[in-house]
C-alpha cells in the first residue's frame, strides 16, 4: 500500500479533509444487502428503456409461469 505522501494529489480532495479515523468499507455490507443490481447484456438493454419496462416484462413472464404451473397440477 503506498505511503499517503506518495499518492497523487486529487484536486477534488481538499487539504482540510481529514480521514485519519476513517474505516474503509464500514458500510459496504449494509449497502450490498439493500441493493440488488442486475446488469443486462447490451442487446437486452436496447429493448428495455428503463427499469419499469424490465419489471413489467418479468412480471408478465412470471404470471405465465405461474399459470402453467397451476395447469400442470
Amino acid at each position: 500500500m503506498p505511503n499517503p505522501k506518495e499518492r497523487q494529489h486529487d484536486p477534488e480532495m481538499l487539504d482540510e479533509y481529514d480521514f485519519t479515523g476513517g474505516v474503509r468499507g464500514k458500510y459496504a455490507e449494509r449497502f450490498r444487502e439493500g441493493t440488488n443490481l442486475i446488469k443486462l447484456d447490451e442487446d437486452v438493454a436496447r429493448v428495455f428503456p428503463d427499469s419499469k419496462s424490465v419489471n413489467e416484462a418479468l412480471r408478465a413472464i412470471a404470471g405465465i409461469i405461474e399459470e402453467r404451473s397451476k395447469a400442470k397440477v
